[in-house]
This record gives C-alpha cells, sequence and structure tokens, in this order.
C-alpha cells in the first residue's frame, strides 16, 4: 500500500484515483470503513506473485495518507464474530482458496458472520496455501489469509 501512495501508480503501473469518500469504502489498508471526507485512493491491486491463469487484479480502496489508525488487528483465521463496520461493506463476499503454486482450489460464497467458519475449513485442507476475500457486489479485495500466518 506504501507503493501506492509514495509513486502514485497501481500495481498495473495507471496513475490512482484520488477521491474524497462518501462513507464506508472499504480501506484495505486499515480494515474499516471510510469515514465521510477521507481523502482515499482507489487503485488496482494484486494479492498474486506467481505468473498463472488465475493471477488477476482488481480495485482496492486505501487511505490517502498513511497513519497511526490501523483499525482492530485481524486474528487469524477470521473469527465467525468478525461482521465489523469493514465487513458490512457488502452483504456477501467471495471466498476463494488457492494451492501454493497459486491455481485455485475451491471457492464458495459467504456472508461476514460466516468467513471464520469458511475459512477454517480451508485451511484444515493440505492442499490450500491461502485464501482471498472479496466483496462480491463490487469486487473489491477484502483480504488475503495464509495459512501460514493463522498457526
Amino acid at each position: 500500500m506504501r507503493k501506492i501512495r509514495e509513486t502514485g501508480l497501481d500495481d498495473l503501473g495507471q496513475p490512482v484515483r484520488r477521491l474524497v469518500a462518501r462513507g464506508g469504502e472499504p480501506c484495505r489498508d486499515l480494515l474499516r470503513g471510510a469515514r465521510p471526507g477521507e481523502e482515499i485512493i482507489l487503485a488496482s491491486y494484486c494479492p498474486f506473485s506467481l505468473p498463472g491463469p488465475y493471477r488477476e487484479y482488481g480495485p482496492v480502496f486505501v487511505l490517502a495518507q498513511a497513519g497511526e489508525d490501523v483499525g482492530q488487528p485481524m486474528e487469524l483465521p477470521v473469527p465467525q464474530n468478525s461482521a465489523t463496520d469493514y465487513w458490512q461493506m457488502g452483504a456477501q463476499l467471495v471466498v476463494r482458496a488457492y494451492s501454493a503454486a497459486e491455481d485455485i482450489v475451491t471457492a464458495q460464497l459467504a456472508g461476514p458472520e460466516q468467513i471464520g467458519e469458511v475459512v477454517e475449513g480451508y485451511f484444515a485442507r493440505d492442499d490450500i496455501d491461502f485464501a482471498l476475500l472479496r466483496f462480491a457486489a463490487y469486487g473489491c479485495y477484502a483480504l488475503r489469509l495464509d495459512r501460514a500466518l493463522s498457526r
């Protein structure tokens, strides 16, 4: 996220869009909804590191200025009571599980109250390395959860 702020370019090398928040935009860097009047950035982001057919880019919102307010730390895997204002940005999330080779293994739609159970089920499998969560309606990336960090 620092690269986006410092260079003004997103992961596709295109200029970011600077906006004034209406309120509620899902700020990926803080894991909270933007507050009305905050300066935010809309940029393309890629959570993948390897080339392949599932490598994709999607939109993210971040605050234009890095700050102390980093929201609540996210426990891994996401607990079932994670229905904070960040998760309420959309009624449904796409929860996709990927292998270490960054190939998709499985996916499903889940409500905020189901995220923890879904991710815990994914990480119980040996063939899943990480999970990506996206807001279903607008497609913004919500979070990447890595198996190695959840233990």
